[in-house]
């Protein structure tokens, strides 16, 4: 199995010919360009130790305020133990806190702390910075149709 270093550091793909629209070449190409955009966040989250899925756990909060570990599991399509697992290193790193639910005493909500918040907008705009670098050899129009064919194909999962 390849590591991350291994997509972002390998050979670098050969220009496209036609015929070569495999799916193997397809999933390469988007993998290999998901890699770039997350090189920039690892390296803000790794002084952190927190992992990306704790990462879009915090952003959840963020995004959507206090929430039930419960709510927050199932935002995140995860069990309830795994989210559970996820916010104690958000919680250890001081990037959330917990608190009793007020409306039911045997729950817990969780909700982001300002530094919680502020890593999250960091993220946002390396992020933004990835993102421009990684399309800035596409025009307008070929954006569009990027965007428009990966909507389909995420649409169909």
């Amino acid at each position: 199995m390849a590591h991350d270093t291994d997509l972002e550091t390998g050979p670098p793909l050969e220009a496209a010919q036609p015929g070569d629209e495999t799916p193997e070449r397809l999933a390469e190409a988007l993998t290999r360009a998901s890699w770039r955009l997350r090189r920039s966040e690892r390296a803000e989250l790794a002084p952190h130790g927190l992992t990306f899925a704790q990462a879009r756990a915090l952003r959840v909060l963020v995004e959507h305020g206090p929430m039930r570990m419960v709510d927050l599991a199932e935002t995140l399509e995860i069990v309830p133990r795994t989210a559970t697992a996820r916010v104690d290193g958000l919680e250890e790193a001081g990037f959330v806190q917990r608190t009793p639910d007020p409306d039911d005493r045997r729950s817990i909500r969780v909700s982001a702390t300002s530094d919680g918040a502020d890593l999250i907008s960091r993220l946002a705009a390396q992020r933004r910075r990835s993102a421009e670098s990684l399309f800035a050899p596409l025009g307008p129009s070929d954006r569009s149709e990027l965007l428009r064919l990966l909507m389909l194909v995420t649409e169909a999962v």
